[in-house]
């Protein structure tokens, strides 16, 4: 028996079912609602990942599988974080290694951008590099190509002008991208320093050579006139002794010199206003008899702290130098005196000068400004390098003024020893 439509229960039970209908779909709409924002605050959450945003995590979002998704997002987000913070880690170590070498770093891709430089290569190319069409020379860019082709390193020494600067030159193809590494290394000091040891091995070898053949004929002679010419065994036998003090000189600075190059001596503290007055006097009678005047000058007691051994053979060298290069009728004078926070040591003669192209020389092993007046006077070549090793070791300098006729000043500046009484001292009780 049916319910008619009509009927209370039947009005009852359809609004129920109604009731029941609306709140239903009333919590459906609420749930998609809340999953729509669930799903957005993920893919909102995402998009800040991928535009570089890791600052904040997303929330907790239940135990279902929306839940399950924010917590792997919120765990991949961690993993970047951490990885990130390994990459920049890594690199600001590189670049502090990178920054702290001397070489010039460069990384090039395959259209010859730069996509890396250390600070070394604007240094050392004088400029801040956008492409590889700014490095010069051109033959450092042809080796690039060379590289980058080969897909493997190649090397060369190029010289910069101006200046002269010598570069070696290492590029190496990375991958098949064409991505090269460039690397540049200054080495003219290098190659200057290897020019020199040639040059004194080469002087060297000829300075000797000189003596060695003299002694040699003259030995000759001198047994070949022992039989024959007897009285001019005395004449040869002295021209023998002085090649022989010629040779003897030589092999004494050569020593002096190497080692004076390994660095400075015992100190102790010098009166050295006493030691130019001795060094000087030694000279007096060889300047008298090259008909020379001389002088000495001392301003005080000067202190240093040296090596009287060195510091003697410095005051030697330049009085001699002097002597040797100034005519008859000419003037040497040796001053010694305290200035400012230095002690000077000043040789003037009026000698015949040096050239001005010739200045910056004065100081090499075995250079002479006028060869054949050196070797008539005993000269070595080696005393203003040896003039130059001392000063530097004691931490001081060597200048030189001349004029062309007129003569030559030598000064030597060394730090003095101060003497005053230190405020830090206490006081008497």
């Amino acid at each position: 028996m049916g319910l008619a439509v009509g009927t209370p229960l039947t009005v009852i039970l359809l609004a129920c079912a109604a009731l029941i209908g609306a709140a239903v779909a009333i919590a459906l709409i609420l749930r998609t609602r809340r999953f729509s924002a669930s799903v957005r605050a993920i893919a909102a959450a995402i998009a800040r990942m991928r535009e570089g945003d890791l600052s904040s995590s997303l929330p907790e979002s239940g135990s279902g599988d929306l839940g399950l998704l924010a917590e792997a997002v919120n765990g991949l987000r961690g993993e970047v974080r951490a990885r990130l913070r390994t990459l920049e880690r890594d690199r600001t170590t590189r670049d502090a290694m990178l920054s702290a070498l001397d070489e010039a770093v460069i990384l090039l891709d395959a259209q010859d951008r730069v996509l890396y430089q250390n600070p070394a290569a604007g240094s050392l190319l004088g400029a801040s590099l956008k492409d590889a069409r700014q490095v010069a020379p051109g033959s450092i860019r042809t080796l690039i190509g060379t590289a980058r082709q080969a897909g493997r390193a190649a090397a060369r020494e190029v010289t910069l002008e101006p200046g002269g600067r010598t570069l070696l030159v290492n590029a190496i193809g990375l991958s098949g991208e064409g991505t090269v590494l460039v690397v540049l290394r200054d080495v003219t000091e290098a190659r200057t320093v290897d020019a020199v040891r040639r040059d004194f091995v080469a002087n060297a070898s000829h300075e000797l050579r000189t003596p060695v053949a003299s002694i040699q004929a003259l030995a000759e002679t001198v047994v070949s006139a022992a039989v024959d010419d007897p009285d001019s065994v005395a004449r040869f036998g002295a021209q023998l002794e002085g090649e022989a003090l010629r040779l003897s000189r030589i092999v004494s600075d050569l020593l002096d010199l190497s080692r004076l190059e390994g660095g400075a001596s015992d100190r102790d503290e010098i009166r050295l206003d006493r030691l130019v007055l001795e060094e000087a006097g030694v000279y007096c009678d060889r300047a008298e008899a090259a008909g020379l005047s001389m002088g000495v000058e001392v301003g005080g007691p000067v202190r240093v702290r040296g090596s009287t051994r060195d510091l003697a053979l410095l005051v030697r060298n330049l009085i001699e130098n002097a002597i040797q290069y100034t005519r008859s009728g000419g003037r040497v004078d040796v001053t010694v005196r305290s200035q400012d926070d230095g002690a000077i040591v000043e040789v003037r003669d009026t000698g015949v000068g040096i050239p001005s192209r010739d200045r910056a020389r004065v100081f090499e092993r075995f250079f002479r400004v006028d060869r054949a007046r050196s070797r008539e006077t005993g000269g070595t070549g080696l005393g203003l390098s040896i003039v130059k090793h001392v000063a530097e070791n004691h931490g001081g300098s060597v200048a030189l003024e001349s004029e062309l006729g007129r003569g030559s000043t030598f000064t030597v500046r060394l730090p003095a020893v101060d003497t005053r009484p230190s405020d830090a001292s206490p006081p008497r009780s």
